[in-house]
């Protein structure tokens, strides 16, 4: 077994020419400062020096979207120099491991500005993409040490309103100047920002490539009350002899939707650094927490034990379900290097009856029932049996997280981080065992429930940082909502959704680990509705785009793999219709499709599990008239007829 781990880029089909301009261009300098437009000519940035700092702005079709707003690496400096500017060109194409697209278009321009901060060289990069720009900075020739402060500013335009997430609560927004100008208290803003800027110009900002300079830590930001400005400030002390410090990213896209799929952070972000990503897999999985204490009608109670997950394995085997997560208690004690395992679980029979049925196991850790130590954590699970590890509550320690996730692809594993994980934006980029993460508020977290609103906002903010593990698709929504599972809601008749929402919200939320949490005989009772789950190619998708959106009202998320086609919509407690344009269908082409839907009867607090299921014929440009009962959803499996 090869476990080298080196570095290597992600190609094909490379398309590049760069270009070195070292002349004076008339978009790289001007009587203003200087200038680099997107390929598409549509967003510029303008820098000009005012005093011993840098501003930019961001412009799109020349009109300013972030006015003149300061950036900077150092704090307090005496004299600021620009030593020299050049232009570089991208235009290529990569292929990455899984994710929302099997090809991926690299097409910038790169301002790169030489600079000297009391003789200290630093260099400014900022590269213009068609949908977003960013920006970071090197330094060398420096006392290890020295403090530097990443600081950008973000001038918004004063009617921007303001979305980003709350953890595992719903997301916080809409916010206004005004509203956090007179704000006794400002919330915590945490990555991703959205921007609703106008009617046509959506912005995230957001960072990348963390992985370069994990000391700088997570994106932090602030609003400044006196000047009415967002704000990003990161301080470290520098090491070696080079730091490079991690992106700060604005994405700009004309629907709020498309920054779902704005492929400018994976961009940003460090090329595949595993050499054979053969053994990543991405998939759905099944997951025992959400159903213990779960009776069938045969008379078992699902539990920690061996023989509750036997039958989980014989259902994924039976249903193709590539995985099964085993949560917490399945050990109780930690202490170094063991591991005592639950008094009625069998993990090696259970692992071996895994292997035998080809189906991967992904197990959970965390430290407080002690530490194992991370020193050899991963190669035991290797040694287990296990494809992946579930790790909860290490929070925002960046260099934990990121020596962790190189760990574990050592010792070929897929990582899920749990419970307030580090966001690390573009991180499955550069090492694709990062799988997943609960980046978001996983369903009935804690116990508690979300509504169809909640997902919808999350849907559109949280999830622009990377793949999200919200555990949908549950079935059983009746018994959950009565108080008849262990882990289900404090609250009964809190959770609102519907079967066929809880369909669609596992094609809406991108994972390269689709975690469906209800019980094997959950969904056999409903086995054609879940045979959209069971089709759907987690984590191969060759295209996506989202049809509709609005925050905190609707989505709708088209994904393909091949010449098929998976739809998903859900709509918030008032319901309503989404007219579904099939443009995207191949010309002269019949598809056969299978509708999943609610009925006039379906609703999410008093009638969640009604749907039905029909088969139809369409074709390219054809509209659907998709009806979604109050919390409910829809769903599309479209494929094209044989000649």
């Amino acid at each position: 077994m090869d476990k080298k781990i080196g570095f290597k880029l992600d190609f094909t089909r490379c398309l590049s020419i760069i270009f070195l301009c070292v002349f004076i261009h008339s978009k790289a300098s001007t009587n203003k400062g200087f200038e680099i437009e997107s390929p598409s000519g549509k967003l510029s940035v303008v820098i000009h020096q005012d005093n011993n700092h840098l501003k930019y702005s961001l412009l799109k079709e020349g009109k300013a979207i972030v006015k003149a707003s300061q950036i900077s690496i150092f704090s307090n400096i005496s004299e600021l120099e620009i030593k020299g500017s050049r232009i570089t060109s991208e235009n290529s194409t990569w292929n990455p491991v899984w994710g929302q697209f099997s090809e991926i278009k690299n097409q910038y321009n790169e301002l790169v500005l030489d600079l000297k901060s009391d003789g200290i060289k630093t260099t400014l990069f900022i590269r213009a993409y068609n949908y977003g720009v960013g920006f970071r900075y090197k330094i060398e020739g420096y006392n290890e040490g020295r403090e530097v402060e990443f600081y950008c500013e973000y001038n918004l335009n004063a009617t921007a309103v303001l979305y980003c997430p709350a953890g595992e609560g719903e997301p916080i927004g809409p916010l206004n100047f005004n509203t956090l100008s007179k704000a006794k208290e400002l919330p915590k803003l945490i990555t991703p920002i959205v921007v609703e800027n106008s009617e046509d110009t959506y912005l995230s900002i957001l960072e990348s490539d963390l992985f370069t300079a994990p000391e700088f830590g997570v994106i932090k930001f602030n609003f400044n009350k006196n000047n009415k400005t967002l704000v990003s400030s990161n301080t470290t002390r520098l090491k070696g002899a080079l730091t490079t410090t991690p992106w700060r990213v604005i994405l700009v896209n004309d629907k709020i939707g498309d920054l779902v799929t704005n492929t400018v952070p994976l961009n940003l972000a460090t090329p595949n650094q595993i050499e054979d990503t053969s053994w990543i897999k991405p998939g759905k999985t099944l997951w025992d927490w959400r159903v213990h204490d779960y009776k069938t009608k045969d008379g078992f109670t699902y539990g920690i034990n061996t023989e509750s997950y036997l039958r989980f394995i014989d259902f994924a085997s039976e249903k193709g379900i590539e995985y099964f997560l085993i949560d917490d208690f399945w050990f109780t004690k930690a202490t170094k290097g063991y591991l005592e395992i639950a008094e009625d679980l069998d993990i090696e029979k259970v692992s071996a009856y895994a292997k035998d049925k080809n189906v991967k196991l992904i197990l959970y850790y965390d430290r407080h029932k002690g530490n194992f130590g991370d020193d050899t954590l991963f190669s035991y699970y290797q040694s287990l049996g296990m494809s992946g590890i579930k790790y909860g509550f290490m929070g925002s320690n960046v260099s934990f997280t990121s020596n962790a996730i190189q760990k574990s692809a050592e010792s070929r594993l897929l990582i899920d981080f749990h419970d307030a994980p580090v966001p690390f934006t573009g991180i499955q980029r550069t090492y694709p065992n990062a799988i997943t993460r609960e980046y978001c508020h996983a369903q009935q977290d804690s116990r508690r429930a979300f509504t169809p609103e909640t997902f919808i906002k999350m849907a559109l903010v949280n999830a622009i940082q990377g793949p999200l593990d919200m555990n949908n698709g549950n079935f059983d929504l009746t018994g959950i909502n009565s108080g008849l599972r262990e882990k289900g809601p404090r609250k009964p008749n809190s959770y609102f959704s519907t079967v066929v929402s809880e369909v669609a919200r596992t094609l809406i939320i991108y994972s390269g680990l689709v975690c469906i949490p209800d019980a094997p005989e959950a969904y056999n009772e409903k086995a054609d509705l879940f045979e959209f789950i069971q089709k759907m190619p987690v984590g191969e998708w060759d295209e996506s785009k989202v049809l509709h959106a609005k925050m905190g009202g609707y989505i709708s998320t088209a994904r393909k793999h091949g010449e098929e086609w998976f739809i998903g919509s859900v709509y918030n407690q008032e319901g309503g219709v989404l007219d579904l344009n099939l443009d995207f269908l191949k010309e002269n082409q019949t598809y056969d499709v299978t509708f999943y839907e609610d009925t006039n009867n379906t609703h999410c607090k008093t009638n969640p599990e009604a749907y039905q299921i029909r088969k139809g014929k369409v074709k390219k440009g054809e509209v659907v008239k998709a009806k979604l009962a109050p919390g409910g959803g829809h769903a599309m499996w479209i494929r094209p007829i044989a000649d």
